[in-house]
């Protein structure tokens, strides 16, 4: 926190904790649910459908969201009641004609059928996705850090598409020093629990998530000092979050929503790409 005394410090950080507080009690959560990518999966009941929806709609979370939330959407609406079920029996021949012209951006037509080919290889064989990344998960790690990395590197192996394709864009990896947002947010929606995260996965603690660091809350970050880094990448992410823990050691990640729609209000609904 820069050249502040240790007792300058307690004081910023009580009044930064207050402050949020105050912005959690005053904001209407249901209405900012359906302004975030969050809203898929609460359309959900089942804990394997609400799984993957998450994952896919994670995945596409970047860009102006009036611009990825309409193909989520359109992604979703062919896999019937059940996406889980759709996407554990998807065969790329059979289910192609479907999804004829649904592109985003890096993503064509065939960047998202290998994608759904993919998961379903995941889905027969470790049931759920939880399962294939807590593969690469260990409790002895600082962070999830490592357990992207691997599970990012494990998804692309299953492709057969070139890897300059748009699937690599959805998969980025902290070592080449994405801030790996789309990950972490994913993350977080399965690991907390409350109103907006559904805290799915049991095998994380949720001290061991890092935010998702987007180009909003790298300037909070950078103009309250909780961070000496000037570009949004992985270790920044680590670097806030890490401040986080001392407005809630248990929880850094409970006002990440907050925050997020704090930047997301008049200015276009945007969120970076990474």
């Amino acid at each position: 926190m820069g050249s502040y005394s240790v007792a300058e410090v307690t004081v910023r950080i009580n009044l930064f904790r207050k402050f949020l507080d105050r912005i959690i009690k005053e904001i209407d959560i249901p209405s900012r649910i359906l302004m975030d990518p969050v809203e898929f999966p609460h359309r959900y009941k089942n804990e394997k459908d609400i799984e993957i929806v998450a994952f896919i709609s994670s995945l596409f979370s970047y860009g102006s969201v009036r611009l990825f939330k309409p193909v989520i959407e359109r992604i979703l609406m062919n896999m019937g009641r059940s996406p889980y079920e759709f996407i554990k029996g998807f065969e790329t021949k059979r289910h192609a004609p479907i999804f004829k012209g649904i592109y985003y951006r890096f993503q064509k037509e065939d960047d998202i059928l290998e994608l759904l080919r993919i998961l379903s290889l995941v889905l027969r064989k470790f049931g759920s996705i939880e399962r294939a990344f807590m593969e690469f998960y260990s409790p002895s790690d600082p962070d999830t850090g490592k357990a992207i990395e691997g599970f990012s590197r494990f998804i692309l192996k299953l492709s057969r598409h070139n890897l300059k394709s748009g699937l690599r864009q959805l998969f980025p990896l902290p070592s080449k020093g994405s801030a790996c947002k789309r990950a972490n947010l994913f993350l977080r929606w399965m690991v907390r629990k409350d109103c907006v995260d559904f805290g799915l996965w049991k095998g994380i603690p949720k001290n061991k998530l890092i935010i998702p660091l987007d180009v909003h809350i790298s300037r909070i970050g950078i103009r309250l000092g909780l961070t000496k880094r000037k570009t949004p990448d992985w270790k920044m992410a680590v670097e806030i979050t890490e401040f986080l823990k001392s407005l809630d050691p248990e929880d850094p990640l409970r006002y990440d929503f907050v925050l997020c729609h704090s930047g997301m209000t008049g200015s276009g609904n945007s969120t970076p790409q990474g």
